[in-house]
């Protein structure tokens, strides 16, 4: 089950720059006869960037590579995967894991394309999972190539062209085939499944990595192991590639009939597509398959032959890779004629939207005491316990991840780094909405992960935890540090994933605030001089307009530190007040306003206390919450957004207006909620009114 839940703080955004449609513009070429050249992708002059000599470098159709080009010849296969000389072999790795997924493929390489006579016009279109949305990418189908071939990804089939079109595709994306050159598989496995990827380093194994890996095939997820330079021993000796990436194509365990016993086995491909492959136990040609029967070698696939698959011991496997990734598919994505089991149908991945908002939820890591509750919260609840687990506990795995590209991403001094807290809320006495310092101070996170090494656009972690609740605080490293971020959860039940947040209503007035906004009415004028002083500045119709009352407000607050409310501030006043729209207030709404103004000046007082004139963005909500406004995050973020400034400070003016906007909206809306049931019904031209008004 796929959760795309309520947003969270922040605000949704479409991937920008991708709205070619490429049926209509397909169309187009068929009326025009002409074929279809990408603006937004033109040729450019490769040589510049890879040693190719410019002698017999070309941008080709494939209808100028070879006399008759298909998309696909015979299906697709792991096996139309080559590397040319581009280095992404972790991109190629994840795409020929994905074809072993036939929904998954289908979905990122739609089949209502081809090179037939009817229907090429040269345009070709690919969909991508983006930061929480499929996004369709359409191309032109000229290729880079060199005397006539391909220069980069190529199909072992000459006339089969899908591979090559797709990676100019994930070029595109990108910004440039450039930018493909070296990266993590699972980012592109990510991008082909909106899926949750995690990654293993091989250096620490645990105990149950090969049940792990041998589930997750059964579920259809996608793998890939990668050999870093520095690992150890030599796998060149084995030929095995360093610096390289591997799809891995099948799990299996394989029994031993002279020993009676089985062996964990592993299956992977070179995206090379050649004889560069593992020579060492159970290789292609290796002694150990000459005690197994045909039937079982036909079973598994083993073919002989320079293809770049090869099987490995999973002990072997973990000796020379140095890391492993796997990308766990939500249920839309399984191929229910594959084995997949009843429990396995209940997968459940939850999505929800989030931000760090200077000054209101950008509160930094733990070592931010004061401000690090104001980060997002989140929580998660496990009712069910996973199937055939004999400890009666939940796995879930939770992935924090960057709402950025992957060119911003090569600039990685200035990418965040960020994480996340896990906190048990089950074992807690108190658990306040949302979790305040208090909490924070008095229980320690279940578990932590932080990126600091690679800043990677996700980070992931797996649990197994007892049914209950759970809350997930996000956090980017440092106060102020703002991003946008998804958070995915991912269980073997379903994980019902919220924010973690207070409601939105009125509470009652902090009882200190009622007594310090009476105490300083003795700082004002007495009311008969001042409603004296208001009567004069009226005249007959007793009514005072927004420019009256600026002068009204100059006088009574003559004795505050020569307080001054703004042309803006003053317009605001007359709309909060003014309930029969004459653009005007009488002296007895005037005395009203006066006295939400007091409440307001003490409650900005009570959080600027060294008399800077400002109060900074995360003591927004309790400022709020003391005059008896309770507000979710997402809308203390707009707040920040609109009224504090880069540092993520609120002046007093810009208080006073946020304070003035929030009352007036509610004012709105429960005279329209007769019945106090928090909804209400308005016209267009009722709405516009009334927002506009305010």
């Amino acid at each position: 089950m796929l959760n795309i839940c309520e947003r969270g703080p922040g605000v949704r955004q479409r991937p920008a720059g991708f709205v070619q449609n490429f049926h209509e513009l397909r169309d187009q070429c068929l009326i025009q006869k002409k074929q279809f050249t990408d603006p937004e992708f033109d040729t450019y002059d490769l040589p510049l960037f890879y040693d190719i000599p410019k002698d017999g470098f070309q941008w080709r159709r494939p209808k100028e590579i070879t006399e008759d080009p298909k998309f696909f010849v015979q299906g697709a296969s792991r096996f139309d995967v080559r590397q040319g000389q581009l280095g992404d072999c972790w991109l190629l790795a994840a795409i020929a894991s994905m074809t072993l997924n036939k929904n998954v493929f289908s979905n990122v390489v739609p089949n209502d394309q081809g090179f037939d006579n009817n229907t090429y016009a040269g345009i070709f279109h690919f969909k991508f999972w983006q930061n929480g949305y499929w996004v369709e990418v359409v191309i032109d189908d000229r290729l880079p190539t060199h005397r006539g071939k391909l220069l980069f990804v190529q199909s072992s089939t000459k006339d089969e062209f899908w591979s090559a079109l797709l990676e100019k595709a994930y070029a595109k994306i990108h910004g440039s085939y450039e930018a493909l050159h070296g990266g993590n598989a699972e980012v592109a496995m990510r991008d082909f499944t909106g899926g949750i990827s995690e990654m293993y380093k091989l250096d620490k194994v645990p105990t149950n990595l090969f049940t792990i890996m041998l589930k997750s095939f059964q579920r259809q997820s996608l793998m890939c192991g990668s050999i870093y330079k520095d690992k150890l021993p030599d796998p060149k000796k084995k030929g095995l590639r360093t610096g390289h990436a591997y799809s891995i194509t099948r799990i299996s365990y394989i029994p031993l009939p002279m020993s009676n016993s089985i062996i964990p086995l592993i299956r992977l491909r070179n995206p090379w597509g050649n004889c560069s492959e593992w020579n060492g136990r159970w290789s292609d040609n290796s002694d150990e398959w000459l005690n197994i029967p045909q039937q079982l070698k036909q079973s598994i696939g083993l073919i002989k032959e320079d293809d770049g698959e090869f099987w490995m011991s999973f002990e072997d496997f973990v000796k020379y890779f140095s890391a492993l990734k796997i990308c766990h598919l939500a249920s839309e994505h399984l191929d229910r004629e594959a084995h997949v089991t009843d429990g396995e149908k209940k997968r459940d991945l939850s999505i929800l939207e989030g931000a760090w908002v200077r000054g209101s939820t950008a509160g930094g890591c733990d070592k931010f005491q004061e401000t690090f509750s104001s980060n997002p919260q989140y929580y998660i609840t496990l009712e069910d316990p996973d199937d055939n687990d004999n400890n009666n506990m939940c796995t879930v795995i939770i992935a924090l991840m960057l709402k950025d590209t992957r060119r911003q991403q090569k600039q990685k001094d200035k990418s965040l780094s960020f994480g996340f807290y896990v906190y048990n809320l089950n074992i807690s006495k108190s658990v306040p909405k949302p979790l305040d310092t208090h909490f924070f101070e008095n229980n320690d996170p279940l578990d932590r992960v932080h990126c600091s090494e690679f800043k990677p656009r996700e980070v992931c972690k797996r649990l197994s935890v007892p049914p209950g609740k759970y809350c997930i605080v996000p956090y980017s490293s440092n106060q102020n540090e703002q991003g946008a971020f998804l958070l995915r959860v991912f269980s073997e039940k379903k994980n019902n994933l919220a924010e973690f947040d207070n409601e939105v209503g009125m509470v009652e007035i902090d009882d200190k605030i009622k007594k310090l906004a009476l105490y300083s009415k003795k700082n004002y004028d007495s009311n008969e001089k001042l409603k004296k002083y208001f009567l004069k500045v009226a005249g007959n119709d007793k009514e005072v307009d927004w420019m009256d009352l600026k002068n009204i407000l100059d006088f009574a607050m003559k004795d505050t530190g020569n307080t001054k409310f703004s042309n803006d501030v003053c317009r605001c006043f007359i709309a909060m007040m003014d309930w029969d729209r004459s653009g005007k207030l009488g002296f007895k709404e005037f005395e009203r306003l006066l006295m939400a103004i007091r409440q307001w000046m003490v409650i900005f007082k009570t959080y600027d206390k060294k008399n800077k004139g400002y109060i900074k963005g995360f003591e927004l909500r309790p400022a709020l919450s003391s005059v008896g406004y309770n507000i979710k995050t997402r809308t203390i973020n707009t707040m920040c957004h609109r009224y504090a400034n880069k540092k993520g400070y609120i002046n007093f003016d810009d208080f006073i207006m946020c304070a003035i906007r929030l009352k007036t909206t509610i004012d709105i809306f429960k005279e329209r909620d007769s019945e106090n049931k928090n909804v209400a019904s308005f016209t267009l031209e009722e709405w516009v009114e009334k927002t506009f008004y305010s």
